[in-house]
């Protein structure tokens, strides 16, 4: 939301709300071993807190018919939620889907320490994560790439006149 209460579209945000996001939504998607092993080893000693406990619960899906009908529920999915305070003051927040406490846990940790040191968490956190989604990605292009089905017409001899 901008100053006048309307929806900012991605390509008008500020280049380090963008980069917050980018780095939030590949976060999001990090599988735990992502971000304990390289947390262990490159800050061990990071000393975040827990602001909030860390709580599991339910957010409802909405949905809309072609992208732009009446919005429905669709359902309702598991999400958990963690908040944490670094001694240097900065605050990670994390909210991914499933009831993996510790993972909200390091997610909350990474965002912390990506408002620290930005540079140091896209090489050794985000990279890696961003390499792998891109080949999953890849992957499943290949997959449905090989179960296309190109349609044609012939054109028959009486029919080109």
């Amino acid at each position: 939301m901008n100053a006048k209460g309307a929806a900012t579209s991605p390509q008008t945000e500020p280049p380090e709300i963008a980069a917050r996001r980018r780095a939030m939504t590949l976060l999001a998607r990090a599988r735990r071993n992502e971000l304990a092993e390289p947390i262990a080893k490159r800050w061990p000693d990071h000393g975040a807190r827990d602001l909030k406990p860390i709580e599991s619960g339910l957010v409802m899906l909405r949905g809309r018919i072609g992208g732009d009908g009446a919005p429905f529920n669709l359902g309702e999915a598991t999400v958990t939620r963690a908040v944490i305070e670094l001694p240097t003051g900065e605050r990670g927040f994390a909210h991914i889907l499933g009831r993996d406490a510790s993972a909200a846990r390091l997610v909350a940790i990474a965002d912390a320490l990506w408002q620290r040191e930005t540079g140091d968490v896209e090489t050794v956190i985000l990279a890696p994560i961003a390499e792998r989604l891109a080949a999953e990605a890849a992957k499943a292009r290949a997959e449905t790439a090989a179960t296309r089905v190109d349609f044609f017409t012939l054109v028959r001899g009486e029919d080109a006149a």
